[in-house]
């Protein structure tokens, strides 16, 4: 199997400018964001100037749905097809899995079970007054559900791109690293924590904690 260039890249919080310049030097193939990207105005228009250069994809963080702008210049910009919550992608020769989002005590917060299994559970159950724009209330649109994380759990990738950390961080949850495992990745990336980390390995699996703006290869040489 040919491997391209990947980068990945930590929580943005709306800065670009350094990712603009990595692509320029380095020229990978794709790069792909962990998260809290925030873009102060359409994702495509915030890259414009590497998009013939690079594929840009994406999952989405906690602090992507905090407001309606946060949101729409992510879910409603060009880039918005890009997004890998809950599938697999093969992206220059390697298959990516996304998953997005934070849990959520209203929602599911593990080890507690899911109070509600699926979206469409949760808005049978919340009441048509707290819909946003029709459905999901804008702030669980970034919120982990279990039939997400059951839908990926029964396909393979190379590598898993997570805002939430799994076990081996202070802060993460079991049922990331148990994703690891089910997918058989040999690569597996976060956000969330603004911590730069390559945890020692376990198993067949090197996985990176991406630093807020860090960039990371695919083999897990820190770029900046």
């Amino acid at each position: 199997m040919h491997e391209g260039k990947i980068f990945f890249c930590g929580d943005l919080h709306g800065r670009f400018e350094h990712l603009i310049d990595a692509i320029h030097q380095h020229r990978p193939d794709a790069v792909v964001l962990a998260g809290d990207i925030q873009a102060r105005r359409p994702l495509d228009q915030e890259l414009a100037d590497v998009l013939q250069i690079t594929d840009v994809w994406w999952v989405p963080g906690n602090h992507d749905t905090d407001s309606d702008a946060d949101y729409d210049n992510l879910y409603g910009s060009r880039l918005a097809e890009r997004n890998l919550h809950g599938r697999v992608v093969r992206i220059a020769g390697v298959r990516i899995a996304g998953l997005g989002g934070i849990f959520r005590g209203q929602v599911w917060m593990p080890p507690d079970a899911p109070r509600y299994a699926s979206e469409q559970e949760y808005l049978l159950q919340c009441g048509k007054g707290n819909y946003w724009r029709g459905g999901l209330p804008r702030r669980h649109r970034s919120s982990i559900f279990w039939s997400t994380f059951c839908d990926l759990s029964g396909q393979n990738a190379d590598v898993l791109v997570s805002h939430e950390a799994p076990a081996c961080h202070p802060h993460g949850f079991s049922q990331i690293s148990t994703l690891i495992e089910t997918l058989g990745v040999r690569r597996a990336f976060h956000g969330h924590h603004h911590e730069s980390i390559v945890y020692p390995n376990a198993g067949g699996c090197k996985i990176i904690g991406l630093g807020e703006c860090a960039i990371f290869t695919l083999n897990g040489d820190i770029v900046i």
